[in-house]
């Protein structure tokens, strides 16, 4: 066996190579943050007033009960000076090698060194006794309200992982494995990533989560055939070709979230639920919203309702001659859909036959995982960036949901991306969610002053378009969809708001996965299950004690509570008619309009 001979001209050449590519995206990375359109500071973090409380009730705490924070202290000093000595003798033995004892497992340490090798050994497990003594000196501070706590915890959280030292070169071993086996090569690939995301995005450090060059938007996604019958300031109505000879005489008219397009809906023909609807022999109309830009400033939520939510309802009733439709809202387009009910039942409009609603939240009461960002602080700052902005901008929105879920969402993508060098995975659920909206700085106030923080619906005082709403105005027959590990829409408290719906007839059911995987979930795939339980009087707890669970997708049982809303089977339709002529192919026009930044 020969070793191959190592030129060290070649090593030469390629590090020169590096250094003139490093030098030219350096001048790139500094021109990318001189275009940053800058977002209003105080939407970085929250006001100083809460680690002022934070600090006052730590100290007000060791006054009260003194031993109990040295305790603390003590117990964290302990294990820091006891590690650093296990490593220091370990060394003085001349055992370069990790205790015997090498730490609770982490799945961000999956490296094989984290637990072979002394130095990131000893750096893993000091970080995991830093992190556990800030968690539980969070946990015992007594001196603070519910919400002040929550928000500690929340962003004392977010500080633990961002320190995490698979977030930094020198102590990613990953990383540093890789740079070394490419010769720096991946460290180049892996800035040339930042430098596009950088100017992908005005400046703002956007990480990447997919391939945005594996996706064409009515080529591989949202291609489900249809057409575009209307188009306003606010939507275009899509009504999609039949797949069946016969459909039901009341047609279903689905209104997904402004906050992402709706092409989740449509993302490929194995678990598109538009393809699946149309195929059970439903006409089905699905609204694409606007991509709005400061424009839309004075926007509102009564725009939305006009000229989205009843123009959209008016349509598909004229279309198909039907006095009636099925509505279908999904998200925030379900809470919208609740405010459109209860208005047509203050005009005494029968429109609607029936209301679906998937992840729908409509009691503002318990915030849940949002509770530090719908505090004043946060709120006011949104409010003056909407001023300033006319819109909310989309990676605002999508960073907040981000952190929610930092390390899968931020840390992890950001590693692979800009420290190891590789290409965003050509993954189409990724696509969308980066593929995001702006939100009309009108609307975006009425929704969080109005709903989230006052729960004006709930209260029964939500006032638009002349008249004063209530939840209990929701009076049709509906099914409401809810997920067990939704963090966007936690299931129990949409189950909290479905109980105070004046409906008589009212479905609850529980899926299995989150607020968007329990929603795209296709019977063919049989992968998720749902909770039934018809009993809806008692809490959400009770509920779910009494629920009986299905190994199937909830689609199967929610299309047999539709079929028998739907009146009898006809021809099947045309996209459009006389009036309302088709303008072009789905998935229309709207939905290829990016966010603007």
């Amino acid at each position: 066996m020969t070793t191959k001979e190592v030129d060290p001209g070649d090593d030469l050449e390629t590090l020169s190579r590096n250094m003139t590519r490093v030098e030219d995206l350096t001048e790139r990375l500094i021109k990318a943050f001189g275009n940053t359109n800058a977002v209003n500071p105080s939407l970085h973090g929250p006001s100083q007033d809460l680690y002022a409380k934070a600090a006052q009730a730590y100290w007000q705490g060791m006054l009260d009960n003194p031993s109990r924070v040295f305790e603390q202290q003590i117990q964290y000093w302990g294990k820091a000076v006891s590690h650093f000595l296990e490593a220091q003798q370990a060394l003085a033995k001349g055992k370069l090698q990790p205790p015997d004892d090498t730490g609770p497992r982490d799945r961000r340490f999956s490296n094989s060194l984290w637990e072979s090798h002394p130095y990131f050994n000893f750096i893993k497990q000091q970080y995991l006794i830093n992190s556990d003594a800030i968690q539980q000196a969070i946990s015992e501070i007594d001196h603070l309200d519910e919400v002040e706590k929550l928000r500690l915890t929340y962003f004392g959280q977010q500080i633990v992982d961002m320190m995490a030292p698979t977030n930094f070169l020198q102590t990613n071993p990953d990383a540093l494995q890789r740079a070394v086996e490419t010769e720096g090569e991946s460290l180049v690939k892996g800035l040339e990533n930042l430098v596009a995301d950088l100017e992908a995005n005005n400046g703002e450090l956007v990480v990447s989560l997919a391939d945005n060059s594996a996706f064409e938007i009515g080529e591989n996604i949202a291609v489900s055939p249809g057409k575009v019958v209307f188009r306003n300031k606010m939507m275009e109505l899509i009504q999609y070709s039949p797949s069946t000879d016969q459909v039901y005489d009341i047609p279903v008219v689905l209104f997904p979230p402004w906050i992402n397009k709706f092409y989740i809906l449509d993302l490929k023909q194995q678990n598109s639920l538009i393809k699946w609807v149309v195929d059970q022999g439903y006409t089905l109309f699905v609204v694409s919203w606007v991509n709005p830009d400061a424009s839309y400033a004075d926007v509102g939520m009564e725009d939305y309702i006009e000229d989205g939510f009843l123009k959209a309802i008016e349509i598909a009733k004229s279309i198909s001659k039907q006095k009636q439709v099925n509505a279908v809202g999904y998200c925030i387009a379900g809470t919208t859909l609740n405010l459109t009910l209860a208005l047509l039942k203050k005009r005494g409009d029968k429109s609607v036959k029936s209301a679906t609603f998937f992840t729908t939240l409509t009691d503002f009461s318990e915030q849940g995982e949002f509770t530090p960002f719908l505090q004043d602080d946060f709120i006011d700052g949104i409010e003056e960036e909407v001023a300033a902005q006319g819109i909310l901008r989309s990676f605002i929105m999508g960073r907040t949901m981000s952190f929610l879920r930092s390390n899968d969402l931020i840390y992890k993508p950001a590693i692979r991306n800009y420290m190891m060098g590789e290409a965003p995975p050509a993954f189409d659920l990724l696509y969308w969610n980066g593929d995001g909206s702006g939100l009309p700085g009108k609307m975006t106030m009425q929704y969080l002053r109005g709903l989230c923080q006052r729960n004006e619906f709930i209260n029964g005082t939500f006032q638009i378009l002349g008249e004063q709403l209530s939840i209990k105005d929701v009076s049709v027959p509906l099914c409401s969809i809810a997920t067990e590990t939704d963090h966007i829409a936690a299931w129990k408290d949409c189950y909290r708001g479905v109980q105070q719906m004046g409906s008589r007839s009212k479905t609850f059911i529980v899926g299995q996965s989150g607020h968007v995987a329990g929603i795209v979930n296709p019977p063919s795939k049989n992968k998720y299950g749902h909770f039934t339980n018809s009993d809806l009087t008692g809490t959400a707890d009770e509920w779910m004690d009494g629920a009986t669970f299905t190994q199937t997708s909830w689609w199967l049982i929610w299309e047999r509570w539709l079929r028998k809303k739907s009146g009898k089977k006809r021809p099947a339709r045309k996209p459009g008619d006389s009036t309302y002529k088709p303008l072009c192919d789905a998935p229309g026009t709207y939905v290829r309009v990016k966010a603007s930044l």
